[in-house]
C-alpha cells in the first residue's frame, strides 16, 4: 500500500479522539449516499413514465405519417404504396383517413376523432389494435351494419359495449329540400381499445376506409394520408428524409418526433431540472466533505509538519488529504447505488406505489434504470467530492514545518 493511500485511510478510519471530525465525514458519506440514491431512483421514474408515455403514444399512432399539399394527389398514385415501403427503414404502411364526426348513443352524444383504415393491414401498424380488451380490428368488415371501434373512456360515457347500436353524424351533411342535414349511418360496435391516455380513449374512433368515406361523402379513392412505421423510432427523422426524397413533391413526411416535440421537450427540461436539483444533495455532501478535511487539516497541523520534516514532499501532503475525500466520494457513491438500485428493483418488481389510473397513463409507479444514467450520476458525484478536497488538500500542502512545530 502506497504511503499516502495508507496515511488517508487511517487518518479516515482512525480517529479515536477526533469523534466529531469522524461524524462528519460519516454524514458527508451519507450525504453523497443519499442523493446518488435519490438520483437513480428518480431518472428510473422519469424513464419509465417517458417510455410508457412514449408507446402508449406510438400505440394509437404510427411512426410517421405521408401528406400532401393536395388532398387529391394521393387519389392518382396508385403505386404510392409500393413507393413507400422500398425505402430503407420503412417497415409499414397504411392508408388512413382523419376527420371529426359526432358520436350518438342511447347514452348521449360526443364528437370523436374518426379514422378509416384498412381493417387488415391497421394491426401492423398501430399496436393498440393489436392489444383491445375486446375484439379485433378484423371485426370492423361484417355484414350488415359497419363496425366501429372506441375507446374505454368513450364506451364508458355513452353506456356502450360490443354489439351496441351507435350512429355517426358527419359535419358534411346532405342537401335536401329544407336544407342541409347531416349525414348519418348506423354502425356497431365491435371492439373497444385502452391506451391508458384519456384523450384517445374518450375520443378516438376506428371504421374502415369504405365506411368513412360513406359517412364523410368522400369520393372512392380519398385518403388523408398514409401512416408508417420504421425500423429505428429513434431515428424516424432519417428515414422521414428519405422518404421525403423519394417521394418529392406534393408529399411530405412527418415523424412522431415532429408531432409531439413540445410534449418531449417539456419532459426533457423535466429530467435536466431534477438532475440539477437532486445533484444539490450531493452538493451538500461534499460540502460536508469540505468541512471534514479542513477540520482535519487544523487537527492534523502536527503530525503533517512531523512528515514534512521527516521527508514528504508537498505534493505527498496534497494526495494523502485528496485521497481522502475521493474514498467519501467512492464510498457514498457505492451507498447509494447499493440503495438506489436495490429501491428501483423493489419498486418495479413489487409495484407497491400505486398511482390514479384515471390520471396517469398507468396504474404503478414505472422505473426504467439505465446504464447510462447509473454512470453520469456516480461520475457526477465523484467529481464533486473531488473538487471539494482542492482546497483543504492546498492548504495542507502550504503548511510550514517550522510555523507548525513553533508552539508544540
Amino acid at each position: 500500500m502506497r504511503f499516502e493511500l495508507f496515511v488517508a485511510m487511517r487518518y479516515l478510519f482512525s480517529r479515536r479522539r477526533q469523534t466529531f471530525i469522524y461524524i462528519i465525514s460519516v454524514m458527508s458519506i451519507l450525504g453523497v449516499a443519499l442523493g446518488v440514491g435519490a438520483l437513480v431512483v428518480v431518472l428510473g421514474v422519469y424513464n419509465g413514465l417517458t417510455t410508457d408515455m412514449r408507446e402508449k403514444i406510438l400505440g394509437a399512432n404510427a411512426h410517421g405519417i405521408v401528406l400532401s399539399h393536395l388532398p387529391s394527389a394521393f387519389e392518382h398514385n396508385e403505386n404510392l404504396m409500393e413507393r413507400i415501403l422500398a425505402v430503407p427503414g420503412v417497415t409499414g404502411a397504411l392508408p388512413f383517413i382523419y376527420a371529426e364526426a359526432m358520436l350518438s348513443a342511447d347514452g348521449g352524444v360526443k364528437g370523436v376523432v374518426l379514422r378509416g383504415i384498412d381493417a387488415q393491414q391497421a394491426p401492423e401498424v398501430l399496436s393498440l389494435l393489436r392489444q383491445m380488451q375486446s375484439g379485433a380490428a378484423a371485426d370492423l368488415e361484417r355484414k350488415g351494419a359497419p363496425g366501429i371501434i372506441i375507446g374505454t373512456e368513450l364506451a364508458r360515457r355513452l353506456g356502450l359495449v360490443p354489439g351496441s347500436r351507435v350512429n355517426l353524424l358527419s359535419p358534411a351533411g346532405q342537401k335536401g329540400s329544407a336544407g342541409y342535414s347531416p349525414r348519418i349511418r348506423p354502425f356497431e360496435v365491435t371492439g373497444i381499445f385502452k391506451t391508458g391516455m384519456y384523450e384517445y380513449d374518450s375520443s378516438l374512433a376506428f371504421v374502415t376506409l369504405a365506411a368513412a368515406r360513406d359517412v364523410l361523402s368522400l369520393p372512392p379513392a380519398f385518403l388523408s394520408g398514409v401512416e408508417i412505421t420504421v425500423r429505428d423510432v429513434f431515428r424516424a427523422d432519417e428515414t422521414a428524409a428519405r422518404l421525403d426524397g423519394t417521394l418529392g413533391s406534393p408529399f411530405y413526411v412527418r415523424t412522431w418526433m415532429d408531432m409531439n416535440a413540445n410534449l418531449f421537450a417539456a419532459l426533457k427540461l423535466e429530467k435536466v431540472g431534477m438532475f440539477i436539483l437532486l445533484a444539490m444533495v450531493v452538493l451538500i455532501g461534499s460540502f460536508s466533505t469540505v468541512t471534514s478535511l479542513v477540520m482535519l487539516v487544523m487537527e492534523k497541523t502536527r503530525d503533517i509538519a512531523i512528515m514534512i520534516s521527516m521527508g514528504a514532499t508537498s505534493g505527498m501532503i496534497r494526495r494523502i488529504f485528496m485521497l481522502q475525500g475521493i474514498i467519501i466520494g467512492i464510498t457514498g457513491t457505492l451507498l447509494g447505488y447499493v440503495f438506489g438500485l436495490t429501491l428501483g428493483f423493489l419498486l418495479k418488481r413489487y409495484q407497491f406505489i400505486k398511482l390514479p389510473d384515471n390520471v396517469y397513463t398507468v396504474d404503478h409507479l414505472p422505473i426504467i434504470i439505465t446504464v447510462s444514467d447509473v454512470v453520469i450520476v456516480g461520475a457526477s458525484a465523484l467529481l464533486l467530492c473531488f473538487l471539494a478536497t482542492l482546497y483543504p488538500a492546498r492548504q495542507a500542502a502550504m503548511l510550514e514545518p517550522a510555523e507548525a512545530l513553533r508552539y508544540e
